[in-house]
């Protein structure tokens, strides 16, 4: 599969998949005689897997640092199911700060609304 192609299947620009190549977020990306970039199964889920975690919020850093322990094989599954843990635990936290934006928010509206009710019944519009 053509870069083209993998861009408008997983929602990402060519500029970007070149980037995650060029960091080794997706290494050893096939290319044919002419240099073109062929992207297999197992680059497409790679790509796959990348958008997911980066739409987690996990970084790049930590992507970096995962494929790295993942090229250098079965050897790292207890560093990489490590480094998932960690990931995982800072997306609970965003989500726990962002369930606590969401309950203040909804206050607010909540709390505006009898704002609004109270100076309708003043105006006598109510």
């Amino acid at each position: 599969m053509k870069i083209a192609e993998v861009s408008k299947r997983y929602g990402l620009s060519a500029d970007t998949l070149r980037y995650y190549e060029r960091i080794g977020l997706l290494p050893n990306v096939t290319r044919n005689t002419s240099g073109v970039r062929d992207y297999g199964e197992q680059d497409c889920a790679r790509v796959q897997f990348v958008k997911c975690m980066r739409g987690a919020g996990v970084s790049i850093e930590a992507l970096i640092e995962y494929m790295a322990l993942f090229e250098q094989g079965e050897q790292t599954a207890a560093a990489r199911k490590a480094l998932l843990e960690e990931q995982r635990d800072l997306v609970k936290q965003r989500i726990a700060d962002m369930q606590a934006g969401l309950d203040r928010l909804n206050d607010k509206i909540e709390n505006y609304e009898s704002m609004l009710a109270a100076e309708r019944e003043i105006r006598g519009d109510a």
